[in-house]
């Protein structure tokens, strides 16, 4: 605790050097469980999902920096009728990620019908689901709020894998530049959407609209979960199939009615995309597997990797999912007995078979009792910040620099000056002003002051740079080792920085080294 060394050391690490940041990708989960509202098997839960709930307009545009398009994540951008959003809300206590579906002004024009909808399927609770946390529908606006996943679509690892991740070494030599899904991970895939299926019908809401390859999405832990958003129509009576349509059911192209069978039908054309990493049109794989041509359709970057006899089962499933006749489809307990048994690596973690970085859960806050410093901390406020060290001012800096008289020269008035003129624009709220002044004092480097680092990492902060608020309060500590604030500043920084767990660590380190200045030792 309390050497610079080490901080500096993983700022390396992160990547806080000169140039941009390169973050964590995922954010961390610290919500506590809620009830069910309306799950019957609480094992099936997923852990720490918020309990379903109204947003306003104006959080989600903050969430989503007003709605920008560096903020998209479905696929086809802003072209889509209904674009999909990841964003970050901005409260104080609630900073989760979340996936925010903006539907068109006209989508929904019945108010109450939209919320009842965004009602019934914000009741389902389940591991195997991007749960649906919340709802908008202020004026004309209807947007749907969701679990936000960081690892993509099922899509784009079967379709576009190639350079989705900074893929580990090791996995690089072992597996080459094309890194694709394993066997294992493609029938664990298939598993879990069928237990998806399969406990939304046990709810009540059989009807999955759209069921596709790019409704399959990976959360933080690489495990695939099926998304909440296609257990809604895109409209009040909008299509239910935006996709081909050779990949449509046929009873749909008759009547145009979802039904619990078509779901199958749909559940079967992914089942084809896992098995040949291709987007083939049902007739054409049907025809193939009646010509016992199996093989021919298996994705060749597989490399023959898979199993012969498991491969024939999936196929005899896809073909029973893809009849022309509804009543000749399994249902979904059909699915999940066929496709359980074929789980050959039940204990390699999702992450490990899809090779991207394993999720760590940040450590708890402290349990003793904050500071005002360390709440404010804690909770993000930068403005309770800002007035905690204008009161503090300088007294911190006490001892941290003795002048003779000799030093007393005017290029040192010159550089208090120009540290008075940054005190009074930090307190002013002038935070770019204060930002030139405190550089002009620490650029002269004759007096090194932590409280002016800690100062200006706060500025960077409300200047929205992150990098250089940690790189600041890294600098404090050097100058000061056990001072508390340096280790605060370096909490609330990272946090920006969505390094989660590596907030929480400096939490704890700056909570306890308040709790030893209590006791005795030196530190604020």
């Amino acid at each position: 605790m309390g050497c610079c060394g080490s901080s500096l050391q993983r700022a390396h690490s992160l990547g806080l050097g000169a140039g941009k940041s390169n973050h964590i990708p995922h954010p961390q989960n610290n919500f506590q469980s809620h009830p069910s509202n309306g799950s019957s098997d609480p094992a099936a839960l997923t852990g720490g999902v918020p309990a379903f709930s109204e947003f306003s307009f104006a959080d989600l545009k903050a969430a989503t920096n007003n709605f920008s398009s560096d903020y998209i994540v479905s696929e086809s951008g802003e072209k889509a009728p209904n674009v999909v959003y990841k964003g970050r809300l901005q409260n104080q206590n609630n900073r989760r990620w979340i996936a925010v579906k903006k539907f068109t002004k006209l989508a929904w024009p019945d108010p109450k019908q939209f919320v009842e909808e965004a009602s019934g399927v914000g009741k389902l609770r389940h591991k195997r689901l991007a749960n649906l946390i919340g709802y908008c529908c202020e004026g004309d606006e209807r947007l749907l709020i969701a679990e936000y996943m960081p690892n993509d679509t099922l899509a784009k690892h079967l379709f576009h894998y190639k350079g989705l991740f900074q893929i580990d070494l090791t996995l690089l030599l072992a597996h080459g530049e094309n890194q694709t899904i394993e066997w294992a991970m493609r029938l664990r895939v298939a598993l879990y959407i069928a237990e998806a299926l399969d406990y939304c019908s046990s709810q009540e809401r059989p009807l999955y609209h759209d069921l596709n390859a790019y409704r399959v999405l990976f959360d933080e832990n690489g495990d695939p979960r099926l998304s909440c958003f296609g257990l809604m129509k895109n409209s009040r009576d909008g299509k239910s199939y935006s996709t081909n349509l050779a990949y449509t059911p046929p009873e749909y192209l008759r009547n145009g009615r979802v039904t619990a069978e078509s779901v199958i039908f749909s559940f079967g054309t992914v089942l084809l995309d896992l098995l040949s990493g291709k987007h083939i049109p049902p007739s054409h794989a049907l025809d193939m597997i009646r010509g016992k041509n199996i093989l021919l359709l298996m994705d060749s970057h597989l490399e023959g990797n898979f199993s012969t006899g498991e491969a024939t089962v999936v196929f005899d499933l896809a073909s029973r999912c893809l009849q022309y006749e509804p009543r000749d489809r399994p249902n979904t307990k059909d699915l999940v007995a066929t496709l359980a048994p074929l789980q050959n690596k039940p204990d390699v973690a999702s992450y490990v078979m899809l090779g991207i970085p394993k999720h760590e859960e940040a450590p708890p806050t402290p349990q003793h009792p904050l500071t005002p410093m360390g709440d404010a901390c804690a909770r993000m406020d930068l403005t309770a910040i800002h007035q905690i060290l204008v009161m503090t001012h300088y007294k911190d800096d006490e001892g941290t620099n003795e002048l003779s008289f000799q030093e007393w020269t005017q290029q040192m008035r010159d550089m208090l000056e120009a540290r008075k003129r940054g005190d009074l624009a930090f307190r002013d709220k002038d935070f770019k002003t204060a930002i030139d002044c405190y550089s002009q004092f620490i650029d002269v480097g004759t007096m090194v002051s932590p409280t002016v680092y800690a100062r200006r990492s706060l500025c960077y902060l409300l200047c929205d740079q992150p990098d250089a608020a940690l790189r600041d309060a890294m600098q404090a500590q050097c100058v000061y080792p056990d001072w508390s604030t340096s280790f605060y500043m370096q909490a609330v920084a990272l946090a920006k920085l969505d390094m989660d767990k590596d907030a929480a660590d400096m939490l704890n380190e700056a909570a306890a080294l308040e709790e030893k200045r209590q006791k005795g030792g030196r530190g604020s």
